[in-house]
């Protein structure tokens, strides 16, 4: 019989003391952040107590467990399995009493987020969304906050989204004097940090000037640009990893060996020495930001959209499609002809990627990298297709990209398929329009100067066409 996973039942090492804060707790945070943490070279000086998003469910899982999981490295030859340590406290994300306690404590030296790209709450011009419902009741919960004093403070009620309770918890650091502190934005976001700085400044800015302010003053945004395929788990590693590792581990988290983590920005209360683990520090990262979200996202979200369409469930399986190898390969010629040739190794990163996407014991599922499809493809298909039209050249392979996501969601919208994206119901309008109507409001949601733009259009119109055209695999 398996023992129940937990520090006693291991014998593990006493909890490290928390000196970061984590926001979106997730198979990728444990699978990434969680896992350079761990192999710092000072790693065991560095406690994370992390945060879910929208559901407590992977909390309780791993606070019954003294935040201890299995993390599966799963490479073509086989599978090893590490113990994780470095997560020493697992919260229900509403539990905002908890999150200011930490953040406000003198120990903690960064927060760090992985709450997805829909999360930050931005519009298509990078600002943060006012016109969203569920900004304007935060602004309006932070507005009650700022009105209050620190004897009433913890009756407060909990902001809805993730920026908006990280603003509470700064609140509280600003009030404790504890200093200042670094955001790290560790999700596929083109310049994650400013996105950062947008989402939660702008939320300060509304709400309280005054805090706004403390935040310019205090707070170090840092940008990265991360790296790693973490599938869902599913109950076969569960079971797996009680008879290999001969304990239950209800929160087991599946990866690839591959991982890199690019960081630039400021950290005026410290960090772990994550360089030790792998990762690199730069001054500039926006080129590496665009490699990651094109090259691999962008292969990613053609993958899912095309792949579906194409009778494919994984990442592997549309690798192996003739057409979609081909569609990957003209979208990665326009994308790096949109990036320096030199300093980023663009050829090896590339087959790198086709070793990594064709890994068929990484069940990648095409469906989980579909959703939120409108935020996503603002970064990864958008930026190219512009590039490639103001050069005067076609851009086909991006605005191919975005042809499968309208044919995706037209033909979800046929069958009542649910899509699962933040702005579901503005799509849902769009595709009750004529067809071609239908086609520039998608558009519009993604970029309105695209929507506008009669070649744009006319290029995704015929991409549209090209993929109905194509037929699907037997």
């Amino acid at each position: 019989m398996t023992e129940p996973l937990n520090r006693s039942t291991v014998k593990a090492a006493p909890a490290a003391p928390v000196r970061i804060v984590h926001l979106g707790l997730g198979a990728f945070h444990r699978a990434h952040q969680a896992w350079y943490t761990q192999h710092a070279g000072d790693g065991a000086q560095w406690g994370i107590a992390a945060f879910t998003g929208r559901r407590p469910d992977a909390a309780t899982a791993l606070a019954a467990q003294d935040g201890l999981y299995t993390l599966i490295e799963r490479g073509g030859a086989g599978d090893t399995f590490e113990l994780m340590t470095s997560i020493v406290q697992a919260h229900d994300g509403a539990d905002v009493a908890t999150l200011c306690r930490l953040v406000a404590a003198p120990s903690t030296a960064l927060v760090t987020l992985t709450i997805t790209e829909a999360a930050y709450h931005l519009a298509a011009d990078g600002a943060l969304d006012t016109a969203n419902t569920a900004v304007q009741d935060d602004i309006e919960v932070l507005r009650t906050q700022a009105a209050r004093t620190a004897s009433d403070a913890g009756h407060l009620p909990a902001a809805a989204t993730a920026p908006g309770r990280l603003v509470q918890a700064l609140a509280a650091r600003r009030s404790a004097g504890t200093g200042p502190i670094a955001v790290v934005s560790c999700d596929n976001l083109a310049n994650n940090a400013r996105a950062a700085r947008a989402a939660i400044g702008g939320l300060a800015d509304a709400a309280d000037p005054g805090l706004g302010a403390w935040i310019g003053e205090n707070v170090s945004f840092v940008g990265t640009s991360i790296d790693r395929i973490t599938p869902r788990t599913t109950d076969a590693e569960v079971a797996l990893v009680a008879t290999e590792c001969g304990w239950a581990d209800a929160s087991p988290v599946v990866t690839e060996p591959f991982a890199d983590w690019v960081l630039s920005g400021d950290f005026p209360a410290g960090h772990p020495d994550w360089a030790s683990a792998g990762a690199v520090f730069v001054d500039e990262i926006e080129d590496f930001e665009n490699r990651k979200l094109w090259l691999l996202n962008g292969a990613h979200s053609l993958m899912a959209y095309a792949g579906q369409l194409r009778g494919h469930a994984t990442v592997a399986q549309a690798l192996a499609d003739p057409a979609c190898a081909a569609w990957i390969t003209e979208f990665w010629d326009e994308a790096g002809r949109n990036l320096p040739a030199e300093g980023l190794g663009i050829p090896a990163y590339r087959a790198a990627l086709l070793e990594r996407f064709s890994n068929a014991r990484i069940a990648h599922h095409l469906a989980q990298i579909a959703m939120d499809g409108s935020s996503k493809l603002r970064m990864r298909a958008v930026p190219v297709l512009k590039a490639e039209l103001a050069a005067g050249r076609s851009g086909a392979g991006a605005a191919r990209m975005i042809a499968a996501w309208v044919s995706y969601l037209r033909d979800a919208h046929r069958t009542g398929t649910t899509v699962t994206d933040a702005a579901s119901a503005a799509l849902a309008a769009a595709l009750e329009l004529p067809a071609g109507e239908d086609l520039q409001a998608l558009l519009g949601i993604l970029d309105a100067q695209l929507a506008a733009d009669e070649t744009a259009v006319a290029a995704v119109a015929a991409q549209v066409a090209g993929i109905a055209a194509a037929a699907p695999v037997a």
